[in-house]
């Protein structure tokens, strides 16, 4: 039997589970339209797919009485942090209770000795980082948003200080995971190494909930380091600029932020972010962490290299409230593309991923096809990893508008797949590149099916993601 339930467009739910997630929740369970509308949309171009219910969790043990309630109706789970996730995670494609976590806020423990700490999954990095201030520690990884920690692990986030950091698959060392049938499971000891077994830290990472619901994460912390120092330099074209990139890490100096923005994007993040005192060109933004003597010694590296490829005068922001500024700007680069959109029109926000070595190659053959095909995206790169984004403006309503974006973001995918790279750097697979992640990977989707159906035999958890089942 089902149940009609409070909210317009009321979806149908079964009344055992309505009565179970009540009795659990109260209140944080709701069917809502205005909550489960807001639940139901990303920050892509995504057509939105609205749960039935979405149930709010505080705690671990929460969290696996939802799932255990919901696994006993065959009802889909969608694990929910902050809803900054870029290809379609949080959507509810076959609808189900989405389980926000992000009242599970608390930093459960801080070691300094050891350099790292224990969050629960809804605490978000800025979130962190502010209660570490007084430590002298940090946590690095830096996707751009503030999003929450169990949401960058589950997508295997990285970001604008991977190049010196690494990226959350490196600075993870444990989680504390809900299976699809409400166990609850430690994947791994906060020893730094372990040669115990296999390696479900990582089996976690990058699973996009598909696995599970990750409820606490155990990072690895670092130390603020004694002197950063940050700098904008603009180059002839974009070529010069990747190329700069390029002989930057094959000669190993170990900047710490390396971002590439091509002409458009510049005047796009200076114009909304009211930076009136850089060059509007291909630009990259950079910053060096260390002692004074060492940023001293890798900007002196930086500079010659990048005068080599003809680059301007660097332009230094050296105060913390320079620093922030500059990157707030580059940060806040999805809303400036957003703020130059026209009425009607969106973004399909993208990514790719190819090695180093063939980055000036991909950009520039994607910037080429780009200019052919008459639309606008700006560039904007992690250069230092190989990994570049795009924001395809277009009117996706028009028919050839949306075809001609689509085919582009098809060539741009299948351009970084060629050069032995990947259809997805940072944003993940979730529902918009499945079809790419099965070409890429050929026969290991048949084992990674194999590891979803024993974990999660049912297909509750966070269904028509990563996979196709």
């Amino acid at each position: 039997m089902s149940i009609a339930v409070d909210g317009a467009n009321a979806p149908q739910l079964p009344e055992d589970l309505v009565t179970a997630l009540r009795a659990l929740l109260g209140e944080r369970f709701t069917t809502a339209h205005s909550v489960r509308e807001h639940h139901g949309k990303g920050e892509a171009y995504h057509t939105p797919a609205l749960p039935d219910g979405v149930a709010f969790a505080n705690s671990t043990e929460e969290v696996s009485a939802i799932v255990k309630a919901c696994a006993a109706h065959d009802t889909p789970v969608i694990p929910y942090g902050t809803g900054t996730a870029l290809e379609g995670h949080t959507l509810a494609v076959r609808g189900g209770v989405t389980l926000n976590v992000s009242g599970m806020d608390q930093v459960i423990r801080v070691s300094p000795e050891d350099m790292d700490c224990t969050v629960q999954a809804g605490v978000t990095r800025n979130q962190l980082n502010e209660y570490l201030r007084d430590t002298g520690l940090f946590f690095p990884v830096d996707p751009g948003a503030d999003a929450s920690l169990g949401g960058m692990s589950a997508t295997r986030a990285s970001g604008t200080t991977t190049v010196r950091y690494g990226a959350m698959r490196e600075n993870v060392l444990a989680l504390t995971v809900v299976l699809a049938d409400g166990r609850v499971i430690q994947t791994a000891r906060r020893a730094r190494k372990s040669s115990a077994g296999y390696d479900l830290t990582r089996l976690f990472v990058g699973s996009e909930g598909t696995l599970g619901v990750i409820t606490e994460v155990t990072l690895r912390l670092f130390g603020i380091p004694e002197a950063t120092r940050a700098a904008v330099c603009s180059f002839p074209d974009l070529e010069a600029a990747v190329n700069t990139v390029i002989a930057v890490v094959q000669c190993g100096i170990p900047i710490a932020r390396c971002e590439l923005l091509d002409k458009t994007g510049m005047k796009m993040i200076c114009d909304y972010g009211k930076l009136d005192d850089y060059t509007i060109g291909d630009t990259l933004f950079m910053e060096f962490h260390g002692s004074e003597a060492g940023v001293a010694e890798q900007a002196e590296m930086v500079q010659a290299i990048a005068a080599d490829y003809g680059a301007g005068d660097f332009k230094w922001a050296s105060t913390l409230e320079e620093r922030n500024k500059l990157w707030a700007a580059r940060h806040n680069g999805l809303y400036a593309i957003m703020a130059t959109a026209k009425p009607g029109q969106h973004m399909m926000n993208t990514d790719v991923c190819v090695p180093v070595s063939r980055l000036a190659e991909c950009i520039m053959a994607s910037k080429e096809d780009l200019e052919q095909s008459g639309l606008v995206s700006p560039f904007v790169g992690h250069a230092g990893d190989g990994n570049f984004h795009m924001s395809i403006i277009a009117n996706y309503d028009d028919e050839e508008e949306s075809r001609l974006a689509h085919e582009f973001h098809d060539r741009l995918v299948r351009r970084a797949q060629a050069m032995e790279g990947t259809c997805t750097g940072e944003h993940g697979v979730g529902s918009g590149k499945i079809d790419y992640l099965e070409e890429e990977l050929g026969g290991a989707i048949d084992v990674m099916r194999a590891v979803k159906g024993a974990l999660d035999p049912k297909n509750i958890m966070n269904p028509g993601k990563l996979l196709r089942l």
